[in-house]
């Protein structure tokens, strides 16, 4: 047993009155947090490790703290240990939005989605980081440093390094000229979970920022994990713009520049998430990502086809990158 392991177990026995301990290990995210069921007087809760050297447990916290005062279902933190990097949570069961579209719930559990969206960009009150210039730009650099440089080995020519940042430079600019709300910053399928009450179960939102109001919507709408019908996609994009008007999220926005906001958003987190599935296999061995690569770049090849100034990406990413895949 690791000395990790040692602690964890010590500090919920201390925690929870226990004498023996037993944990059922959960399926990890990408990043170094550690996930586990104990079931105590009939109910079961979750454990969450987070090395205090790799992970800051403090925004995880905050935010759970905030979402839970407006009303939005994050998981209630039973016990922590901060310094140690320890949580025990509620456990929203094993149902998350990905396994459960094939349940003829999708419009349900999408419409509840949307709304737990809005409620979080208009109630959620908190100093936030910026999703900043600097950080859209490191984000779409990932995408040339892992996956065409580290994983794929294609080397690009200097004309082709010029396109690529300009159109990085157009995207930023059209990330930063919308309203900045708050984002969750992962808010997909794998991150909602079907609960019964209060739906959805939100999580891992430690990463939150101040942002593009399309950013969450774009990483909803198109997963990088499953791809809806095209038919589907609008019809809930449309479904968050009333409700976003509605709001006063959205104020003297038409339609056709939502959507434009949405096509480009999509593009550039699509560029960071295909940049992380890379880094997640060459950097952490983690192979299980590798599959959702060709997926997360056919968006971007779908959306900047109908975009000129965009050529440049399309060609790159239709032409070189997604064939050496």
């Amino acid at each position: 047993m690791s000395t990790r392991m040692i602690s964890l177990e010590r500090w919920l026995k201390n925690t929870l009155n226990l004498e023996t301990i037993q944990l059922m290990p959960l399926t990890n995210d990408a990043s170094f947090r550690c996930y586990y069921r104990i079931a105590m007087d009939n109910t079961s809760f979750v454990v969450m490790d987070a090395p205090p050297d790799k992970e800051n447990s403090l925004p995880f916290f905050k935010v759970a703290e905030n979402l839970r005062a407006v009303g939005l279902n994050a998981p209630q933190i039973i016990a922590h240990d901060l310094e140690q990097g320890f949580l025990i949570l509620t456990d929203f069961g094993s149902e998350h939005y990905l396994s459960a579209l094939s349940n003829g719930q999708v419009d349900n559990l999408y419409c509840d989605a949307l709304e737990a969206l809005v409620i979080m960009q208009t109630h959620t009150k908190m100093d936030l980081p910026l999703y900043s210039y600097r950080l859209l730009h490191e984000e779409m650099n990932l995408f040339i440093d892992w996956l065409v440089n580290a994983h794929l080995s294609l080397s690009l020519s200097p004309v082709e390094k010029v396109n690529l940042a300009d159109c990085f430079e157009q995207l930023s600019q059209m990330a930063l000229a919308q309203p900045q709300v708050f984002v969750h910053r992962d808010y997909h399928s794998r991150n909602l979970m079907v609960v019964p009450q209060r739906n959805p179960g939100i999580l891992d939102f430690q990463d939150a920022v101040k942002g593009p109001v399309t950013y969450d919507v774009v990483s909803f709408l198109r997963d990088c994990y499953i791809a809806l019908p095209q038919e589907k996609v609008t019809q809930w994009v449309t479904y968050y713009y009333e409700l976003a008007l509605k709001a006063d999220i959205l104020q003297n926005v038409n339609k056709q520049q939502f959507l434009m906001w949405f096509d480009w958003m999509g593009i550039q987190r699509h560029l960071k998430a295909s940049g992380i599935f890379a880094r997640l296999y060459r950097r952490d061995g983690k192979t299980g990502y590798l599959k959702d690569i060709p997926r997360t770049l056919q968006y971007i090849v779908t959306v900047s086809s109908h975009y000129p100034s965009l050529m440049p990406l399309y060609k790159i990413v239709k032409e070189r990158v997604l064939p050496a895949c």
